[in-house]
């Protein structure tokens, strides 16, 4: 038997609530539902879900707060947000606080689930090697973790399959159409700033290695140099 992928689905507006919940437990997820932030924090500590759903605006706690709380104990579980919110500084917020997508309402259940799978790892390419070495650090696609000498940082799903992608065509520079296609699945405005900060966040995680570079070309894309 297939095992059911965990959801914690925090949404306070009932009837959207319960057709997420019965869509999801259709497609074989197991769906634990909450209705505000501060009882979606409980649930994800009592029950080690394998991703989070979160709405934005809830009573307690909204979801850009237990985000932040779950960052503090779990670095790498992929959080969704859902928000009816659309102003291109809401999104970056909610990246910011560690989100690793953003779905805009209304949205359909088949978006909501690609983006799920996604998350999970099927993003992440194939590879022969699986620890690859990248200047002084060395990545492994599989565990998804970056190790400068004693010191190991955890990547998301979505960092490792970058990264992944980066050092496939390191030192040539790899379209921003390739990198967004391949991994969010989308060219939209929101896409492209989503991929921006993660750029962000993986330049931070490379900091330690001077050599190690990943250069935006402008109107093209990016070129990782090692």
């Amino acid at each position: 038997m297939t095992t059911k992928i965990k959801v914690l689905l925090a949404e306070d507006e009932p009837a959207l609530a319960q057709i997420i919940k019965e869509s999801l437990e259709t497609r074989n997820f197991q769906v634990a539902h909450c209705k505000n932030g501060q009882e979606a924090f409980d649930t994800f500590l009592n029950e080690c879900p394998d991703i989070l759903v979160l709405d934005v605006m809830m009573p307690l706690k909204d979801g850009f707060s237990v985000a932040q709380d779950v960052r503090k104990v779990n670095k790498s579980i992929p959080i969704i947000f859902l928000t009816a919110k659309s102003q291109t500084q809401d999104v970056l917020d909610g990246f910011a606080v560690g989100g690793n997508d953003y779905l805009k309402k209304p949205f359909s259940m088949e978006e909501l689930i690609v983006r799920i799978h996604a998350l999970l790892g099927r993003i992440v390419p194939k590879t022969n090697e699986e620890r690859i070495t990248i200047g002084r650090y060395v990545f492994n696609s599989v565990k998804q973790t970056l190790v400068f000498e004693d010191k190991v940082e955890h990547l998301t799903h979505r960092e490792a399959a970058l990264l992944q992608l980066l050092m496939e065509n390191k030192n040539e520079i790899i379209d921003r159409t390739v990198l967004l296609k391949k991994i969010w699945g989308d060219t939209d405005f929101f896409s492209g700033r989503s991929m921006d900060v993660f750029i962000t966040k993986l330049r931070k995680k490379l900091s330690l290695d001077t050599t190690v570079q990943i250069i935006n070309i402008r109107s093209q894309g990016y070129k990782l140099i090692c």
